[in-house]
């Protein structure tokens, strides 16, 4: 034997004649595209049907006569399906996205070039002569009819998949009566219809003329929530007819078995999902092989493929099996409407479920707000953030009226959300500037501790339970959006902090929701305690695995392609989701927005940007002091005849930082003096001026229940008088000093006690 060294070492000539044979066949691409494969059976199989046809009317030549011939010979008369045959595989190949031949179906289609010409007996040729001899003797001329009949019409219902009653109504045109069932069965139940018990006891108790979402109709339809609302259509919302294109996929098969071979991974190669941005490939490794060794070779993966970057799944949750993920070489654009179209979405029970895009494998994914009960976006600038954000406020307003939701959006970035200003579902301005937006937060805090007092006076748990009776009136979800995070922490991070904490911690049972974003995802800005109290979080594509960790605590999202690529981590998963997001652009959102804005003018809380709680030590123009202990501090400081923030301290049971607020207080009415070193303050009253002083009235008791927990009322008639216009002109003139409340029973105004919760 002759040795011969090459590039490999040294050879046998035999091999070496190989190895180059090899080597000059892979500089040639002999791959090709799936789509063009569909298209070439499709028009070869159209082809031999025509040759057919022209052979029986004698114009396909010799070759054409024989095959007549042959086909006469084993079928007979039943002979008429072969054409029929070429024509439906053609249709078949020519329709589908992926070839994809399922068992069932061609065991079907075989079995009906028996059954069939065994229907004509001596006329089926020679295999239909052999079938129905053989029934005959079996069960009788008449019987075995009936036999080979129902045999044939399962192999037809099992080759094309279509049920008896879809080719009757296909048959007979009774289409129309199915689609009118179909339509009384959308109004009992809408797609986009809140799930909550309040619904139905109100119904109970007052019909009214409620009307559900058509998911398809061009035309909104209404349906009634405490006054008429319309729900935009979603026409409004555009299809993409962007598919994906995977590339070769037996080829990457074959490179992906190859390449861990060679490296001593022997695998058997499973499923391949095709996705609207990555194709995964599944594979079982043998028995053995550490998950490690697989994910360790995802450079030599990536460079064997021609793909980067690649992500390697080990295991997939739910299966024996590891799945590589490899860019696709075109990517498909999701949209909103096909995911709000979609079984996986309509399955949700939920009005705060919202749109997230499709997963790997191409199926929809959703997910419900309720269940959360916050989120956590984070990724790079431009990954795909905002437009996220945008999806999953639309969905929300194609579920919710303004009597159902309000939402408040807070936008740092002050360019994000200005598109969403005037729609009645918000329940204040979008806020923009730092200190209106630690206002607003902490707003958000008292609100859900004014829930929770008005839960207490009921005996009620949560929200639900709460609107589900009518006696108890209707408490809407509140959903508090922040844009950027960064911004905010970098310049109130205690203030922002505590309050995201408090509300992510507590605010779930009182129907708040937190949905967080940032572009800068540092342990600085997503601190350890609002990882804790959110463990639902999404990262969109970060330049390192630290990033990746500090966000999902494992790597990961390094590897994601941007443009809407996300992984999606919740308590209820073992480990993270990916998913293509949806995109929705500017056009979309201006059109609900201004379907929207036309029905219903927006009222918005101005207290709620100024908002100061009880405590902060603050006055307001009108002389209202907003700490309960100023009436017991101006006591301290005059009875004792000095004032020092020692002294409150140690009398009030306070800390310095209060105490030192109320001192300016007392120091502003003209109570002590200005402060001299580190001597006491003066105090300039005495006891009996203090009695014959006209202090500033404190706020005490507890916070008065919003305006927009009243009722909501469509405003489409401008003659209408709003709730606050009501309020104005039917005070009584010779009113005192008191909180006025519009009672919506009685048609008036009703004085209610400023001190104390029991009466909202």
């Amino acid at each position: 034997m002759q040795w011969v060294q090459s590039e490999e070492g040294f050879l046998p000539r035999k091999k070496k004649i190989q190895a180059g044979r090899e080597r000059w066949l892979n500089q040639f691409d002999w791959s090709i595209d799936p789509q063009t494969s569909k298209e070439i059976i499709s028009l070869l199989s159209f082809a031999l049907a025509l040759v057919y046809i022209l052979g029986v009317f004698g114009g396909a030549g010799r070759v054409g006569e024989q095959v007549i011939m042959l086909a006469n010979t084993l079928f007979g008369i039943g002979s008429f399906l072969v054409p029929i045959a070429f024509i439906g595989i053609g249709l078949g190949f020519w329709r589908a996205r992926e070839i994809h031949i399922k068992g069932p179906a061609l065991i079907g289609f075989v079995l009906l070039f028996v059954f069939v010409p065994a229907l004509f007996f001596s006329n089926g040729g020679s295999i239909g002569v052999a079938v129905s001899t053989f029934f005959s003797n079996l069960l009788g001329t008449l019987a075995a009819f009936l036999a080979l009949a129902a045999l044939m019409l399962a192999c037809a219902l099992l080759s094309t998949n279509i049920s008896l009653k879809q080719f009757k109504v296909w048959l007979f045109g009774e289409q129309k009566e199915e689609e009118t069932q179909e339509d009384a069965q959308v109004t009992k139940v809408s797609v986009f219809q809140n799930v909550r018990n309040k619904l139905a006891s109100r119904q109970a108790a007052a019909p009214t003329n409620s009307v559900a979402v058509a998911t398809h109709s061009p035309t909104p339809i209404a349906r009634s929530i405490d006054g008429n609302w319309l729900f935009p259509p979603l026409d409004l919302l555009p299809l993409s007819s962007v598919k994906a294109t995977p590339g070769n996929i037996t080829k990457n098969v074959e490179t992906i078995q190859k390449t861990l071979k060679d490296f001593g991974v022997n695998v058997a190669m499973g499923d391949v999902h095709i996705g609207p941005t990555v194709t995964q490939y599944t594979f079982k490794p043998s028995e053995g092989v550490k998950l490690t060794t697989i994910t360790a070779r995802a450079n030599d993966l990536a460079l064997a493929l021609a793909a980067h970057p690649i992500r390697i799944e080990a295991p997939i949750p739910g299966k024996a099996a590891v799945g590589v993920e490899v860019p696709n070489k075109t990517a498909a654009i999701v949209t909103l409407r096909e995911i709000l179209e979609s079984e996986s979405y309509r399955g949700i029970r939920s009005n705060l479920k919202i749109a997230l895009g499709r997963d790997v494998a191409g199926v929809a994914f959703s997910a419900d707000l309720k269940k959360m009960p916050h989120l956590l976006i984070a990724g790079a600038t431009g990954s795909g953030k905002s437009v996220a954000i945008n999806s999953i406020i639309m969905a929300l307003l194609y579920q919710n009226s303004p009597a159902d939701l309000r939402i408040i959006l807070i936008d740092p970035k002050r360019v994000e959300f200005t598109m969403y200003n005037g729609i009645p579902h918000l329940l204040t301005g979008v806020v923009t500037e730092v200190d209106k937006t630690i206002n607003t937060l902490r707003w958000a805090v008292a609100e859900m501790e004014r829930r929770y007092k008005v839960f207490a006076s009921s005996h009620k748990r949560n929200v639900d339970e709460y609107n589900a009776e009518p006696s108890e009136g209707h408490m809407p979800y509140l959903v508090v959006i922040i844009d950027e995070l960064a911004d905010l922490m970098a310049q109130a991070a205690n203030e922002a902090e505590a309050a995201i904490v408090r509300l992510a911690q507590m605010a779930r049972a009182t129907g708040i929701h937190l949905i967080v974003a940032t572009q800068r995802p540092s342990v600085d800005v997503i601190t350890g305690l609002i990882k804790a109290n959110i463990p639902t979080r999404v990262a969109f594509a970060v330049a390192s695995q630290v990033d990746s960790r500090t966000i999902i605590d494992q790597a990961g999202a390094d590897k994601l392609l941007g443009n809407g690529d996300m992984l999606y981590l919740s308590s209820e998963l073992g480990k993270p989701k990916r998913v293509q997001g949806v995109l929705i652009g500017e056009k979309e959102i201006k059109a609900v927005t201004d379907f929207l804005k036309k029905q219903a003018t927006a009222h918005y809380e101005d207290t709620i940007q100024e908002y100061h709680p009880a405590g902060s030590g603050r006055q307001s123009a009108d002389g209202v002091v907003d700490d309960d202990l100023y009436n017991d501090a101006k006591e301290v400081v005059v009875a004792a005849g000095k004032g020092s923030a020692s002294l409150l301290q140690r009398r009030l049971r306070v800390g310095y930082a209060r105490a030192a607020r109320l001192l300016d207080l007392l120091e502003q009415e003209g109570i002590i003096g200005p402060p001299e070193g580190s001597k006491p303050r003066d105090v300039l009253m005495t006891p009996d001026m203090l009695s014959s002083h006209n202090p500033l009235t404190p706020v005490s008791g507890g916070m008065q229940a919003p305006s927009y927990f009243q009722p909501f009322n469509n405003t489409n008639n401008a003659d209408a008088p709003s709730l606050r216009d009501t309020v104005a002109s039917e005070t009584p003139d010779d009113a005192s000093e008191g909180t006025y409340v519009y009672n919506t029973d009685k048609g008036k105004v009703d004085e209610v006690p400023v001190e104390g919760d029991d009466d909202l």
